[in-house]
């Protein structure tokens, strides 16, 4: 139990990270070399809660493998890309078509057979 409490804490971070990083990089300006958009990045408090929340996605998904058959936990990871598909769609309101709904959903049915094999 304590896996897949772990595992959906993961996902929504992991999610909310991404959307934060997202985000933050769409907010700075174009700038003129790398190193520009580089310090432009790291004054940004949205990248920052978004490199955050993908740290202790990390450190979540360590905890999952400590205790859970990889072969197990990076399958159910993957739901994740249902979800950042949702929160882009809904947070960051980007165009997400059928066929990527689509795609999801074929994800998320290959997650259900994983996450219904366990032993």
């Amino acid at each position: 139990m304590k896996t897949y409490a772990v595992l959906a804490l993961a996902i929504f971070v992991q999610a909310t990270g991404n959307v934060c990083l997202s985000k933050g990089m769409k907010e700075l300006s174009l700038a003129s070399s790398i190193f520009a958009l580089f310090f432009q990045a790291i004054g940004s408090p949205v990248i920052w809660i978004g490199t955050a929340l993908l740290f202790l996605f990390f450190l979540l998904f360590v905890a999952a493998l400590s205790w859970a058959d990889l072969s197990f936990v990076v399958p159910a990871i993957s739901i994740e890309v249902v979800v950042n598909v949702a929160f882009a769609d809904y947070f960051l309101n980007e165009p997400v078509t059928s066929v990527r709904w689509i795609g999801t959903l074929l994800i998320s049915t290959g997650v259900i057979l994983v996450l219904r094999s366990r032993r």
